[in-house]
């Protein structure tokens, strides 16, 4: 690989970095080798760089949750929470597995995932950022740079899917300073295998998410299946498990305190290379806008599906992901509320801008691109707070139509113009996107969410409002609510993308087609399709102007901060990286001043059981406790069941259900969360706080034999 400017960057400061700070680039690892060392690795540090290798060929992600291969027929370990949509998707009232578990006796009583779901097996990570920003491009501005890029991306991902079966990305590092390419296998054929009662997978609900101390049995397990000459395939009774090349060996040895533990996963977003302008809007306006809403449309689902049990399971994935976010982004809040972080950033980024200039020729390199970055950023800002309350006014059903709209248009175009998303290589998500609405969606939950928002849009002034939407929606500035829900009603009425036999015709239809039909979601789809073309070509020009002045401002910083001698990771962005660190609790900065275990055990769910609502039980569970019927999962200082231990790992959303792994390269757990008053690390790191939470293997374990009696998995998997 030819190392960039960015590249000897980061491997020239890594080596005055914290062991439990950073989410590591594989390929990054030899650079910390002293610190893995030293923190307890026995593997060859280098052995973590090869992704077809031990233990990295057994890591996979979900795309948006992370997993593992734990058994040689494709058998995934991840969270509960992970599994939840198709835990979902496959209940019904009288059939209910999100309360009751599902257990598949057998390979054949494996059944489907959630439309849409996927096994991703990374292949290769390649540096192509000379390929994407080319000499031609880099000379581009706004839009035609935009437009390059995609053209470069896309050749790029083209050629590398030229190999049936697999799914090629290109992802931006560090503000788009760098770009790598991911190449990975993309398993289609997903089942459900195993998922813990609710009273086990989410004891403790919402009242425990982001706390400490848990008692929540987060792990569940899907399998991946594959034609029978072992490639990816759509589902059929015909297909077989998929064999890995790797899977984990389960740790016959339990964990303790102090002892090295790391984290193989694919964490979704941080921010902590954000400037001070982002951080201010983010905690003044964005997260309190986000927290308010998020309570809004909480409370309305809770009531429009209070006495309807089907219309409940359907919305059960979507509320479980707004409370988790909710309770999140007020955790943030609050760490914020009592920090000096706006203050520290404000004081890192005017050193930044008096280092570069301080010296002629940076200031020649840098100091035009930092005083357009802030530009952009406030434009951006202030349009975000324009269009809040946008996003939410359209049908769900109507942005179907959209898109299917889109779909058709691009069609029309030779497969390499068409515009990102909308290539041949898209269709499977589109079709499965079209049929996953008929198990997550309700009218009149819908129509209850749309009217919320298009009250707030109808008494924006008219100066605030995009003619052709309200022209589309038949609505204007200023309505009355009893206008606004007759709207609405006609709106709802006058459309057939309720079945999925319409939604799925509609993925083959000609845009003369959409143009000539009297269904009112396609009528206002084909109206509103002119403007969103234009309104998203004045984004592409904002983008391209920002791609080129953030990529810069990373530079500056990147430089900046290696002159001081201090370390360089990428943020996330749902690429696989490895953190490190070990098993401690908190002997300070808790809530209650009392100090944190490092573990808790299943007494404490005897403890918290109340028989109903968040802590419903199993009472098969309660009662294996209380018997003591433990086998041989019981730790030797604890006297009982470990349940879940901290542990100081940077993770992040999209680490969930990521294996946690000893100092060999076994499994000793699953990470499933972080402390609530240590989740603001996504944008500001802090050692003595961050603790992150994972499902001690041995709980696992006990739960699967000793209440679910789940050995056909337990021999799969070598326990037993």
């Amino acid at each position: 690989m030819k190392k960039t400017f960015l590249t000897l960057a980061v491997l020239s400061t890594v080596s005055a970095v914290q062991a439990d700070e950073g989410m590591w680039m594989p390929q990054q690892l030899p650079q910390v080798a002293k610190q893995l060392k030293a923190a307890g690795l026995k593997l060859d540090p280098k052995a973590l760089t090869n992704l077809t290798e031990f233990p990295m060929g057994a890591i996979v992600s979900l795309g948006g949750c992370s997993a593992s291969f734990v058994s040689p027929e494709g058998l995934v370990a991840t969270n509960h929470h992970c599994v939840y949509n198709s835990v979902a998707y496959n209940s019904k009232p009288g059939r209910d597995y999100l309360a009751d578990g599902f257990l598949a006796k057998t390979l054949g009583d494996e059944i489907p995932a959630a439309p849409g779901s996927r096994v991703f097996v990374t292949k290769e990570v390649r540096n192509v950022t000379q390929q994407v920003i080319d000499k031609t491009t880099a000379a581009l501005e706004g839009k035609k740079r935009v437009d390059a890029i995609e053209k470069n991306v896309k050749a790029i991902v083209a050629a590398c899917e030229k190999e049936e079966g697999h799914r090629c990305n290109v992802y931006p590092y560090y503000g788009g300073l760098e770009y790598y390419l991911i190449k990975q296998m993309e398993i289609r054929d997903v089942r459900l295998v195993y998922a813990p009662p609710a009273g086990v997978g989410k004891f403790g609900g919402d009242t425990d998410n982001w706390m400490w101390p848990r008692h929540t049995g987060d792990f569940g397990f899907y399998r991946a299946y594959v034609s029978k000459d072992g490639k990816a395939a759509d589902f059929s009774k015909d297909n077989v498990p998929y064999v890995p090349k790797h899977h984990l060996k389960l740790a016959k040895d339990g964990l303790k305190e102090g002892d090295f533990v790391m984290v193989l996963g694919y964490p979704g977003r941080t921010n902590r290379h954000r400037l001070p302008s982002e951080v201010d809007f983010t905690f003044s306006w964005d997260y309190p806008n986000f927290v308010k809403s998020s309570g809004e449309r909480l409370a309305i689902i809770g009531e429009q599906t209070k006495t309807d049990d089907a219309a409940r399971l359907k919305y059960a994935g979507m509320v479980a992901g707004i409370n988790n976010y909710y309770k999140n982004r007020q955790g943030m809040l609050d760490s914020y509320a009592n920090s000096d972080f706006l203050a520290r950033k404000t004081k890192e980024h005017a050193e930044l801008k008096a280092w570069v200039n301080s010296n002629p020729a940076r200031a020649k390199e840098y100091a035009a691109d930092l005083a357009t970055v802030e530009k952009l950023i406030a434009e951006r800002q202030e349009k975000a707070k324009r269009d809040v309350n946008v996003d939410g006014i359209f049908p769900r059903l109507l942005g179907t139509a959209r898109t299917l709209y889109r779909l058709a248009n691009e069609r029309t175009k030779p497969d390499a113009e068409r515009k990102a998303g909308f290539q041949e290589r898209d269709l499977p998500r589109f079709a499965a996107g079209v049929k996953s609405v008929e198990g997550t969606y309700a009218e009149n939950v819908d129509k209850a969410l749309v009217m919320h928002s298009l009250k707030k849009y109808a008494a924006q002034p008219a100066s605030e409002h995009y003619a052709d939407v309200d022209a589309a929606l038949g609505i204007r500035a200023g309505m009355s609510d009893a206008e606004l829900s007759a709207a609405v009603d006609k709106l709802y009425a006058g459309s057939k993308l309720g079945s999925t036999e319409a939604r799925t015709a509609w993925l083959k239809a000609k845009p003369e087609d959409f143009k000539n039909s009297d269904d009112s979601f396609i009528k206002a789809a084909v109206a509103m399709y002119e403007g969103s073309l234009k309104r998203e070509a004045e984004g592409e020009e904002e983008a391209g102007k920002m791609q080129q002045a953030y990529a810069n401002y990373m530079k500056a910083k990147i430089a900046f901060m290696t002159s001081k001698g201090l370390p360089v990771y990428p943020d996330a962005n749902s690429t696989l990286r490895v953190t490190f660190g070990k098993v401690a609790g908190r002997d300070h900065g808790t809530a209650d001043g009392l100090a944190w275990a490092p573990f808790t055990t299943v007494n404490g769910v005897v403890a918290k059981a109340t028989g109903q609502g968040e802590f419903n039980a199993p009472k098969a569970q309660l009662d294996a406790i209380k018997a003591k019927d433990f086998g041989n999962f019981v730790d030797p200082k604890l006297k009982t069941v470990p349940l879940a231990y901290l542990a100081t790992l940077d993770i992040t959303g999209g680490n969930s259900g990521s294996a946690a792994l000893n100092a060999k390269g076994e499994l000793i757990g699953l990470a499933f969360d972080g402390t609530l008053d240590s989740i603001i690390s996504d944008w500001d790191f802090n050692a003595a706080n961050t603790r992150s939470i994972q499902v001690d293997l041995r709980y696992m374990l006990w739960q699967m034999k000793h209440v679910d009696k789940a050995d056909r998995l337990l021999k799969e998997m070598g326990a037993q």
